[in-house]
Formats: C-alpha cells, structure tokens, sequence
C-alpha cells in the first residue's frame, strides 16, 4: 500500500470508530458517567489502571471501584482514610494495591491533582519524563514492593500502554465524544499510541512497524511513522489500528 494510500485508509477507519458508540465496548465508558474535571481524571486513572485482560471484566470490574468510591471519586479521595475491609481483584491486581492507589491519590490532590503530577513545573514535550516524573511522584507514598508493577516504567524500556491510554483519554479533544480533552498542559502532537495486542499486530501488518516486541523503543517508532500522517494528532489512529484488530480481526 503507498503512503498516500495507508494515510487515506487510516484516517478513515480513525473516522469509523471515534464515536460514542465505541464506548460501549471500552473501559472509558466508565469515566464518561462523570462531569466534575477531578472525578473524570481520578476514576479514569484507576480504570486504565486495571485496563488489561478481557474487557467485559475491566468495565465490571471498573464499576466495582465506582461503587466502592461511593460513585464519588474526589470525594472520596479528598477524604479518605485507611479501610482494611475493602475487597477488590482485578487478576494481580488486589485489595491492597487498590488502598495504595487511594492513598497515593489523596496526596497528590492534597497540593495539587493529576494533571499537574504528571506534568510538574516543566513542559518539554517529553512524554517519557510526563510518564517518569508521575511514577516517581505517585510511588513516594508507602506501599508494598508488589504495588510498583502496577505503574509501568518507561526508563525500564515498558511500553507504558495502559498509562498512555489514560492520557490519550485525558488530553485528546472531545468533540467526537469518546476523550476528554480536559488537560491542556499536554498538547495532543505529544501523544503516543497505547500499544497492545491489536495495535501492535495491525501496525506490522500494515508495514508501519518493524520491532516485533512490544516496549518503549516501538512506541517510539510507531509514532514517528504515525505523525507523517498527522503531526498534529497522530493518537487518533489508535481508534484504527485498535478497531482494525479488535473489531475487524484484520
């Protein structure tokens, strides 16, 4: 396929699924049931978080930590306190991750919030140091060994998928009624493409990447291919790539 062709063709199936149809299907429904800034980004984090596996058990499961949040998450993360009697699974994902991430989120929204943890007082058009610089931040607060594989590391060389999600829903425009657009201190030309299964499979498929592992250097080299179509919003052709494979089994 020529270049102008693939552009066409990408742009296209971007197209077909940034619609609030797509929501039915995808964790990011579960944000959607929010309109407060600070409720959005606090239960968007958490469902990204546990954004792995079969979709059907994320949204589930998703809505369970709604639930436990009593359907308030600022609220509650304002005002939290330690309850040992909370339950919580989501694979290797457990109860006592869950109350670290509570604690850490408090914290952080105790001086500021989420956008600017991920952020600081710098803006270099790195998202790898957006990603670093949160880790880092969010891991001050005491936790178990075991909770840290849940905030991946980009300087580890991780892909960082579930993470790049989140931001992709937190930064990217609204106007097509599947992200939010509520972050302006990243701009949408800084965003990478949530690399997974699908993404990944149709990327090579289609002669955009080369790398057959899934890790940071890919993300790397898949946006560079993607921003000659749209330096602008290159994040856009995850509704393709990811439509492409989980919906068209191309």
């Amino acid at each position: 396929m020529e270049l102008i062709e693939l552009k066409d063709f990408l742009d296209f199936k971007a197209e077909q699924y940034e619609n609030p149809a797509f929501l039915e299907y995808d964790p990011i429904q579960i944000p959607h049931k929010f309109s407060q800034k600070e409720d959005i980004e606090i239960i968007g984090f958490l469902v990204a978080t546990i954004a792995w596996g079969n979709r059907k058990s994320i949204i589930s499961n998703g809505n369970k930590i709604c639930e436990i949040m009593g359907n308030s998450p600022y609220d509650f993360i304002m005002n939290y306190k330690k309850n040992s009697q909370v339950k919580f699974v989501h694979r290797t994902f457990n109860s006592s991750d869950l109350e670290f991430f509570f604690h850490s989120l408090h914290t952080i929204y105790k001086t500021g919030d989420l956008e600017l943890a991920f952020c600081g007082n710098f803006h270099d058009n790195s998202l790898k140091n957006y990603i670093s610089n949160f880790r880092q931040l969010f891991l001050e607060t005491s936790h178990l060994p075991r909770s840290e594989k849940h905030i991946s590391n980009p300087n580890a060389n991780s892909a960082c998928k579930r993470l790049i999600m989140y931001l992709r829903w937190m930064v990217r425009d609204s106007k097509k009624g599947v992200d939010f657009g509520i972050w302006k201190s990243i701009s949408s030309s800084e965003l990478y493409i949530p690399l997974d299964v699908h993404t990944g499979t149709i990327a090579r498929k289609l002669g955009i990447l080369k790398r057959t592992q899934n890790d940071w250097k890919t993300n790397e080299e898949l946006i560079e291919e993607l921003r000659k179509f749209d330096s602008i919003d290159p994040a856009k052709y995850d509704f393709a790539l990811f439509g492409l494979g989980a919906f068209e089994k191309f």
